[in-house]
């Protein structure tokens, strides 16, 4: 069994240093208690759901309060999720269920541009990491979820990381042999090491890719946070117009949201309250990144 905690998410994600963007950083963040106190310096807001709209299926006490204040003050709010777990449709009824107010158009997920990326590849059959509900039947490619028949890693050309709730150690291991074996694709909707939930945090499909690349010749294809593709794709959603200045991304991760923002030019805001550091001092693990936000808001005095 493996224990899931900050402390072990935020190693798992300094020993993946390498393969993940490069960044400028400033020196010192600055502390806020309310994203009112920013609101005036930006015109974009790029918003993380975990952690910062919801942690599981439950919202965060007074987000749909500060977002919705954003959005009545003329500012464009837009979700850039590494959420592949869920179509579309399915993602956007869930931020309206939980009191949101976004249209389709606001949610930019890792999973679309993971879609896009499949449009006119070779591969004829691709075989999917997917959890219940995953709708894997409007991926633009011919594919099947995997169970735990080792034909299913044989007859895949392809393999897609949708959502690992229902993957196991088991699974992970039939992978592992077959692409040791027969090499072959791996694209990953969703390069999280790890989530919050409302009893910890829970492994995601970004972990098992890891593993793969570390065990194999295979380098899986990330398509999310912190990668440019779904930065850039952000970017193009918020009008070219804006400058990256005045553009804020808003996340409870370093590696992911923090690094990912910064590199793609625009500020940042650690939430530390909720998420991967909910109830721990976060400047450790600022110090031992070197990833620094411009902000980090916390509503809890230490």
């Amino acid at each position: 069994m493996i224990k899931v905690d900050s402390d072990w998410a935020f190693a798992q994600y300094e020993r993946v240093r390498p393969v993940l963007p490069q960044a400028n950083f400033p020196s010192r963040s600055v502390r806020i208690s309310h994203m009112s106190e920013i609101a005036d310096q930006f015109d974009v807001f790029l918003l993380d759901a975990f952690g910062v709209l919801n942690v599981g299926q439950e919202v965060i006490s007074g987000a749909p309060e500060w977002v919705g204040a954003l959005q009545s003050a003329g500012k464009k709010v837009l979700v850039v999720a590494n959420g592949a777990t869920f179509s579309p449709s399915a993602s956007l009824q869930k931020y309206k269920n939980l009191g949101f107010d976004f249209t389709a158009e606001d949610v930019i997920a890792s999973r679309n541009i993971l879609a896009d990326a499949l449009i006119g590849r070779e591969e004829k059959l691709w075989g999917v990491m997917a959890s219940r509900g995953g709708a894997i039947n409007e991926l633009p490619v011919e594919c099947f979820e995997m169970g735990q028949a080792p034909e299913d890693f044989e007859r895949a050309e392809g393999f897609i990381f949708l959502g690992s709730g229902e993957w196991t150690l088991t699974q992970q291991a039939m992978i592992v042999a077959s692409l040791k074996a027969r090499p072959r694709p791996v694209f990953v909707g969703n390069p999280d090491i790890v989530a919050p939930r409302e009893h910890g945090l829970s492994l995601e499909p970004g972990w098992f890719a890891h593993e793969i690349a570390r065990k194999t010749e295979v380098v899986p294809q990330f398509f999310g946070k912190p990668f440019d593709n779904i930065y850039q794709r952000a970017l193009k959603q918020a009008g070219k117009s804006v400058v990256p200045e005045r553009i804020v991304m808003v996340g409870d991760t370093l590696h992911t949201d923090v690094l990912g923002g910064a590199a793609a030019g625009v500020k940042t805001v650690l939430m530390a309250d909720y998420g991967l550091f909910a109830g721990l001092d976060v400047e450790p693990f600022i110090s031992g990144s070197g990833i620094v936000p411009d902000y980090i808001l916390s509503q809890i005095k230490s």
